[in-house]
């Protein structure tokens, strides 16, 4: 059965703060009339909202609010507690050390905050202007760096790849810096590639064109091959290159005949790999049984009526007409163990490559080779042409020049980066057993401007 709230009765006066009994109706010292005053709410609130908890539960400070007990029998008011009864404690856990007492009551704050829980007030004045930091530069190119479009895998071509190389999609390994080069200057175009055996691209080039006295065209190209069997053979055949590259196109436009700036050129590349040598002797006394740095060189220069071509080494300059009823040729000799076996009766050119020892060269540069006149020859083709310069990562598949002329495109004068691709690929085809490098130049050198289409 529902039931009507009760008033409740009164423990002090409201008039004049005199302690009540509970069946007075009236105060005994000022005559209030108890009956007019309504019955305070007995309902309590549930939730807190200054964050400090529920009655009787310890906050998060270590400090226990108490409960309000219920009256006694007599009716006497519960005690009473304020905040600052309560023991204070700092950030750290410390009592907090009693402040001196109030001089006079002030006024509450029309809307007082409680400070959060963890703030602290005893820290030092702090000034107004803080120096500024000045921005880290590194942190300016991390963020220029992202900023950059994600480099795309070469295998998929979907994934993007990770800072350590590897793509996302696929997980295919991305090449190195010189695991495959691809290069054009003018009407000459170069690439190089590490292969599908070795752990590094040893293989170095250099293309180039410009112009000769009179304003006719000119273009080169340098290709280099370290000996895997040296010390630094990677270093050799980069330093050799950039030399011999370097030495043409400053000699050249300065009339200097093409051939002997072919040779000026080799001695120039000589004299880089040479230098990779002269190491501290506190490096030679903890690598003792290291060799000199050591690569081979090959070169060849067109003009408009002249080809010149130079060589130490088994790296070789084929020539394929573009009338492919002529016949194409071999236009260098190899400094090698097989080419010394055919040159003195004692084996075919079949028998002799056939041999372990084929590739056991006989001439290279570096502090260590024999003392050896760098090989030049010019010729002057009485029809336009390729001409392609190469390591034998590459003739190694095609080594007859018949075999060059059926692997190299028809087009390979019109579009030489397109012809240097489509050989190397025909090495990797072929097993891609060492770094493959080649050039392709036109014969004759086109007018300055024109390049692959």
């Amino acid at each position: 059965m529902s039931q009507m709230p009760q008033q409740a009765a009164l423990s002090q006066c409201p008039n004049c703060a005199e302690p009540l009994e509970s069946d007075d109706r009236f105060c005994g010292v000022c005559g209030y009339d108890l009956s007019v005053v309504p019955a305070p709410p007995q309902d309590h609130p549930t939730l807190t909202m200054n964050g400090s908890g529920a009655p009787g539960r310890e906050t998060g400070k270590g400090a226990t609010w108490p409960g309000v007990p219920a009256p006694d029998a007599s009716g006497t008011p519960a005690e009473l507690h304020l905040p600052q009864d309560l023991p204070g404690t700092d950030s750290g856990g410390s009592p907090l050390q009693p402040g001196p007492p109030p001089a006079a009551p002030a006024p509450p704050p029309a809307a007082p905050t409680p400070p959060a829980a963890g703030v602290r007030f005893d820290r030092p004045a702090q000034p107004d202007d803080y120096p500024l930091q000045a921005p880290d530069p590194r942190a300016a190119a991390d963020a220029a760096s992202a900023a950059e479009e994600a480099k795309v895998c070469v295998a998929c071509r979907a994934g993007r790849v990770d800072d350590d190389g590897y793509c996302e999609n696929c997980g295919h390994a991305q090449p190195r810096e010189r695991d495959h080069m691809e290069q054009e200057s003018g009407p000459v175009a170069a690439v190089s590639d590490r292969g599908l055996r070795h752990h590094r691209n040893e293989d170095a080039f250099a293309v180039g064109h410009t112009a000769l006295p009179d304003g006719s065209p000119v273009a080169l190209a340098i290709v280099c091959d370290g000996v895997s069997s040296a010390t630094r053979p990677d270093d050799a055949s980069l330093a050799a290159s950039r030399a011999a590259g370097e030495s043409l196109l400053a000699a050249l436009p300065h009339g200097t005949h093409p051939q002997q700036a072919m040779h000026d050129a080799i001695v120039a590349a000589s004299h880089a790999v040479n230098a990779l040598a002269d190491e501290p002797a506190e490096a030679r006394e903890h690598a003792v049984h290291q060799n000199a740095p050591a690569c081979t060189i090959v070169g060849a220069v067109v003009t408009s009526g002249l080809l010149v071509v130079g060589w130490v080494g088994d790296s070789r300059v084929y020539w394929v007409p573009l009338d492919r009823a002529a016949p194409p040729a071999r236009l260098t000799e190899d400094d090698s163990w097989a080419a010394q076996m055919v040159a003195a009766g004692l084996m075919n050119e079949a028998e002799a490559y056939a041999d372990e020892r084929a590739h056991a060269i006989t001439g290279w540069l570096g502090a260590d080779a024999y003392e050896l006149e760098p090989h030049t020859a010019s010729f002057k083709p009485d029809r336009p042409g390729v001409v392609v310069v190469c390591t034998d990562g590459l003739w190694n598949y095609a080594e007859t020049a018949g075999e060059m002329a059926e692997a190299i495109p028809v087009d390979a004068a019109a579009r030489p980066l397109h012809a240097a691709r489509v050989l190397v690929g025909h090495a990797l085809d072929g097993g891609g057993h060492d770094n493959v490098t080649v050039a392709v130049l036109p014969f004759p050198a086109p007018p300055q401007g024109a390049g692959s289409a």
